[in-house]
C-alpha cells in the first residue's frame, strides 16, 4: 500500500475527531523497521501558543479512537505497531503550513551545501515565501534559503 495512501486514510479517518479535541494531524510515516511495521502519528494542537502542548491524555485518546477505527475498516494489509505522540518541541517543519503556523518563532535551518562558510542558522521564522526559508537572525539580518538547498527546518528549543 502506497505511504501517501495511507496518510489519506488516516487524514480523513481522524480529522473529526482531531478537530473535536483542539487537535491536528502533524505527520504520518508507515515505515519498516527491521521485521516490523510502524504506523507513527504525530498531532499537535490547532493553536500555535507556545504554552499548548500535546498532553500523553491527548495521546493516548487518539491511540484509542484510531486503533478502533483502524481495527473496523481495516485498510492496511501489514500487520503494524501504531504510535501516536507530539512532533516534539524541536520539530521539523515539512509542510507550507507548518512554515505559516510558526511564522514569528525560532528556528534552526540546516543546509545540504554550506552558505558563507556555515551549513546552519538559527533565527526567527519570516517564513516560507516563494519556495524560499527566510529567517531573520539575532543581527536584524535576513536569510533566505531555497527549499530544495534546505535539509531540515526545526524550531529551535528556547529556554
Amino acid at each position: 500500500m502506497a505511504k501517501k495512501k495511507i496518510k489519506e486514510i488516516i487524514e480523513e479517518t481522524a480529522a473529526e475527531f482531531l478537530t473535536e479535541n483542539g487537535l491536528e494531524l502533524y505527520h504520518v510515516e508507515f515505515i519498516k523497521e527491521g521485521k516490523d511495521w510502524f504506523l507513527r502519528v504525530y498531532i499537535d494542537r490547532i493553536s500555535a501558543e507556545e504554552e499548548e502542548y500535546v498532553s500523553t491524555d491527548d495521546c493516548e485518546k487518539v491511540s484509542r479512537f484510531l486503533s478502533d477505527a483502524l481495527d473496523q475498516t481495516d485498510p492496511i494489509e501489514q500487520n503494524y505497531y501504531l504510535e501516536v505522540s507530539s512532533p516534539g518541541m524541536d520539530r521539523p517543519l515539512l509542510t507550507p503550513r507548518h512554515y505559516e503556523k510558526y511564522a514569528g518563532r525560532p528556528v534552526e535551518v540546516k543546509l545540504y551545501k554550506g552558505v558563507d562558510g556555515r551549513k546552519q542558522f538559527e533565527g526567527i521564522l519570516v517564513g516560507l515565501i516563494d519556495g524560499c526559508v527566510i529567517i531573520r537572525d539575532e543581527k536584524d539580518k535576513e536569510w533566505k534559503f531555497p527549499l530544495d538547498q534546505v535539509s531540515k527546518t526545526s524550531l529551535a528549543v528556547v529556554f
